[in-house]
């Protein structure tokens, strides 16, 4: 009586093919039919005589389900033609091989970045061991104190200078700039007299892109380098290092008697940092701003670039500022191409720093860069700017707006000649990359390897210590 109640309701309209559909109580009922007659069948066998014995349209995948459900699956007999859900089983032996090869991936690449990160850390720290004699010079207890010329200075925000190790020397083996040895631009003195921007092509661009490559390769260093308890020093002996391995002279040095290859710029600082032993705190914004030499087919080139790091957690409001910095440039870098005025640039870079409550430092400006550290074109980063000259394919320049949080635009100098703070003691951002204007547009030559040379992205991870 349980078997006709059972066919009775496993009866389906019948489909177009001529199979029947079904579901639900009626399907359980013919599985159940098949097992009595054919105990030993399993999923694969069960399913096959639906189909085909009985002319039913049922997928394995239901019948699987509904069999483990109910409670329908036995193990089949060793010498069975048939293994339990064959199809199934290869299916997630596939996804299993895929989910195995991707983890495998995953793992090789964890092992690559661990080597990575330990052959990099030995490298700094075989560095610093090398150049310990530069700081050992000075008592651990002395290192904090201000240098003499400080005492009675009247600081504008809460950076305290501390001990400067002395100037080190390049190998001759590396070409040098003119003012290696007697600190004085003399090729720089000599362009100041005509306004006219060198146009560059062939080889001479080649050379900018190395330059722009190479400053890009140390600068990443020294950010690799940068979080809480480092001091601008070691940054500054990780930055030299990384310069003389790559046959670059570290354009700063010397410059003016600026006393080390980079500059090192937190919090209220502009721009123009010495390098010292004061440890980088969790929360500041740190400048580092890298400029290298390089010889290529006999003449130099100079390729300039810098970055405003987050040191550990920093507030909203420094994070908002750096974040503002970042995106004056990237609306600069957008105007640039053939035809654009130089002047012009001033006017957008005001906009984007004022819509967002800050203000742009009108001491310091962009510049031409090539065979000579500055040169022209001069690029003033703020509005009704009197620049003069109209962009060409070939000219190559630095934009570097340095923006300060709040409305106050000024700044003033420390004792030391070089280190341009904040008149208000507020923080101050910058970012800077070397251009080359191209008949359709722009070229970023200092851009982040693997990253688009023609458009600037915004990335907070990149920037985060």
């Amino acid at each position: 009586e349980m078997k006709q109640r059972g066919k009775v309701g496993a009866r389906a309209v019948m489909e177009d093919d001529g199979k029947q559909a079904m579901e639900g109580e009626a399907l359980l009922q013919a599985i159940r039919e098949v097992k009595e007659e054919h105990p030993d069948f399993g999923i694969k066998r069960v399913w096959s005589f639906l189909k085909e014995t009985k002319n039913l349209e049922v997928s394995e995948k239901k019948v699987k389900k509904i069999m483990q459900e109910n409670g329908l699956i036995m193990q089949e007999t060793a010498n069975s033609e048939f293994k339990p859900s064959e199809n199934e089983n290869e299916e997630g032996k596939e996804e299993s091989e895929e989910a195995k090869k991707k983890k495998n991936a995953k793992k090789k690449k964890q092992q690559e970045k661990a080597r990575d990160k330990a052959a990099f850390d030995e490298w700094c720290k075989k560095i610093l061991t090398e150049t310990a004699y530069l700081v050992d010079m000075v008592p651990a207890d002395k290192r904090l104190e201000m240098p003499p010329i400080f005492r009675g200075y009247d600081f504008t925000g809460s950076l305290r200078p501390a001990y400067v190790t002395p100037q080190v020397k390049v190998p001759p083996h590396i070409a040098q700039p003119d003012y290696a040895e007697k600190s004085i631009p003399l090729g720089e003195i000599e362009a100041k007299r005509s306004t006219l921007v060198d146009v560059k092509e062939g080889d001479s661009i080649e050379g900018m892109r190395l330059a722009g490559r190479l400053g890009r390769e140390v600068l990443d260093i020294a950010a690799r380098f940068l979080r809480a308890g480092v001091t601008g020093d070691e940054i500054d002996r990780i930055v030299h290092a990384a310069c003389m391995e790559r046959n670059c002279y570290p354009s700063p040095l010397n410059y003016h008697q600026f006393p080390k290859s980079v500059c090192v710029s937190p919090n209220e600082v502009i721009c123009h940092g010495i390098p010292d032993c004061r440890p980088i705190q969790d929360g500041d914004i740190v400048n580092l701003d890298v400029t290298v030499c390089v010889e290529y087919k006999g003449k130099l080139y100079h390729g300039d670039l810098n970055e405003t790091y987050l040191i550990g957690k920093c507030d909203e409001e420094s994070v908002k500022l750096v974040k503002t910095a970042y995106d004056c440039l990237k609306a600069a870098c957008e105007m640039i191409r053939p035809g654009t005025m130089y002047r012009d640039l001033g006017a957008t870079i005001s906009h984007v720093a004022a819509a967002n409550g800050c203000a742009v430092v009108k001491g310091y400006c962009g510049h031409g860069i090539g065979n000579l550290f500055h040169t022209t074109p001069n690029i003033p980063h703020y509005k009704k700017n009197k620049a003069v000259g109209i962009m060409k394919a070939g000219h190559t320049f630095t934009i570097e707006p340095m923006i300060n949080l709040g409305s106050n635009w000024q700044d003033t100098s420390w004792p030391d000649g070089w280190t341009a703070v904040t008149r208000d003691g507020k923080r101050s951002a910058q970012f800077e990359h070397t251009f080359l204007v191209t008949e359709t547009g722009v070229e970023i030559l200092t851009a982040r390897q693997g990253k688009s040379t023609t458009e600037m992205v915004w990335d907070l991870a990149a920037i985060q210590r």
